[in-house]
């Protein structure tokens, strides 16, 4: 961005010679030749530009001396000017085809990785979220200006999500999830559609506005249909029937910047490092300070609040409860990351 703001500097500096060629001009022949402001503006230009138009009158001895030097100065700034827009346009041309091979090697280099469709008001909180987690992600979207708007800070990849080269381009051969958040239920359709053919184990999460897309959806292949608006209106709902509970809940989201107060980990995680028979080998609460509060078995049946006693099994999940310094205390305690 540097090397671009040196050639817009250049360009202000060309633009601010011509404007000061065509002000001295029209000075000069205004109050040398006693010409009126358009005869003095007409001299100037065709000096300027050397057309070969006729003078509006004879001229003497100075007003030919000031044309001259008139003459002289603007063909070397013009030229000047010329060279530097020229050198900008190739500049600028190169710099976006450096930019475009820069972040294509940087796709190329992910894998497990999050692909996330549309970046509206859904995906942009989608990319907050997975920015706080820290999980690699790349964003398709088709508006350039929203891409120009946000490209030093994220992987974009312009183009439509409903087209396969498109979702390929994005590592969707090499993608772990894949959320779509366009705004348009066939849209979110075609693109769970062509995800699903083209990676079989992909983990997709889908927008949906109408009640009725979301069996559709799934029937697609999608594993996962959230409806932002009924969400929206339960959440507003439970904030008056139970405000406490609720402004609790949404505290173990996020909380501060690129924290969060809850944490999915693998046993295979703890392996080698402590006991894994059970949930009282494991003492997470003791060592870090975390609570377990849910436990998940390899079959995706959830235990809420289980037994300290409970055995644990290959491929299980536990689901552990902190303040963001305990979070952070457990992944390194564990090299979780």
């Amino acid at each position: 961005m540097k090397l671009t703001h040196f050639f817009q500097s250049r360009i202000y500096i060309a633009l601010t010679l011509m404007l000061s060629v065509l002000l001295i001009g029209v000075l000069g022949y205004r109050f040398l030749s006693d010409l009126t402001w358009v005869d003095a503006l007409y001299m100037t230009i065709i000096t300027v530009t050397t057309v070969g138009f006729s003078e509006v009158g004879p001229m003497d001895t100075q007003e030919k001396i000031f044309t001259v030097i008139l003459i002289i100065l603007s063909v070397f700034i013009l030229a000047f000017s010329i060279s530097v827009i020229t050198e900008y346009i190739l500049s600028r041309n190169s710099l976006q085809e450096l930019k475009k091979k820069k972040v294509k090697n940087k796709i190329d280099n992910l894998s497990g990785h999050v692909i996330v469709c549309g970046f509206g008001r859904n995906g942009m909180q989608a990319v907050e979220r997975l920015k706080a987690y820290k999980k690699p992600f790349v964003v398709i979207e088709r508006d350039k200006e929203v891409i120009d708007k946000y490209d030093e800070e994220l992987l974009f990849v312009e183009g439509d999500a409903n087209e396969d080269e498109t979702l390929l381009a994005a590592g969707l051969d090499r993608a772990q999830h894949l959320i779509t958040a366009l705004p348009d239920d066939a849209a979110n359709l075609f693109v769970v559609l062509s995800a699903r053919q083209l990676n079989k184990s992909l983990f997709i999460v889908t927008r949906a506005s109408l009640v009725t897309s979301q069996k559709k959806l799934l029937l697609a292949g999608a594993n996962k249909v959230i409806m932002p608006d009924k969400i929206g209106g339960d959440h507003m709902a439970s904030l008056i029937v139970m405000p406490d509970l609720i402004t609790f809940m949404d505290k173990l989201g996020v909380e501060g910047e690129h924290t969060t107060n809850l944490e999915e980990v693998a046993i295979e995680d703890f392996k080698g490092q402590v006991e894994c028979n059970s949930l009282r080998d494991l003492d997470l609460r003791k060592r870090t300070g975390c609570t377990i509060i849910g436990y998940i078995e390899p079959d995706g049946n959830y235990i809420i609040n289980p037994e300290a006693d409970l055995q644990l099994q290959p491929k299980s999940k536990v689901i552990v409860l902190g303040r963001p310094e305990q979070i952070r205390k457990l992944n390194e305690m564990f090299s979780i990351g």
